[in-house]
């Protein structure tokens, strides 16, 4: 059973998403984005209450912007997503997770060392460019039952 509901577009769409935001992390690090993708839908919580599909996810408006940098920016759809992309987005889909990435509602490339807090909520490790953070215990509980 995957983690998520999704249709053929839905894994097009996260394999854009992790193409344009980790590209240049690897494989690797376009399975972490992928992951926090999933983890925002399944979340329900915080700032992610109320999502319902990917789309919702990636389209997502918080302060007047789109939640992901490569939507704000247009890049999101600057090529379709290949055959690798769409295989990562499906395993992330399905059922990837691991550390740092795990438990992560929130990335950035802070282009600077990662601080030890986001919006309050703490590091858990970071992957090349990108800083991960996880809810505070007891805010989230649905991130990490997902």
């Amino acid at each position: 059973m995957p983690r998520v509901a999704y249709t053929d577009s839905d894994v097009a769409l996260v394999a854009r998403m992790m193409r344009a935001e980790a590209e240049g992390e690897g494989q690797l690090g376009m399975l972490m984005v992928g992951n926090v993708i999933v983890n925002r839908l399944v979340a329900n919580c915080l700032d992610f209450k109320g999502l319902r599909s990917i789309y919702d996810v990636i389209f997502q408006i918080q302060g007047g912007n789109y939640s992901f940098e490569a939507v704000q920016k247009g890049n999101v759809f600057y090529n379709r997503a290949r055959s690798v992309e769409k295989r990562l987005a499906k395993r992330v889909l399905d059922y990837w997770r691991d550390h740092p990435s795990k438990f992560a509602l929130w990335y950035f490339n802070p282009y600077a060392p990662c601080p030890p807090t986001w919006y309050g909520q703490p590091f858990t490790g970071q992957y090349k460019l990108h800083c991960y953070y996880e809810p505070q215990a007891n805010t989230c509980e649905s991130v990490y039952m997902g």
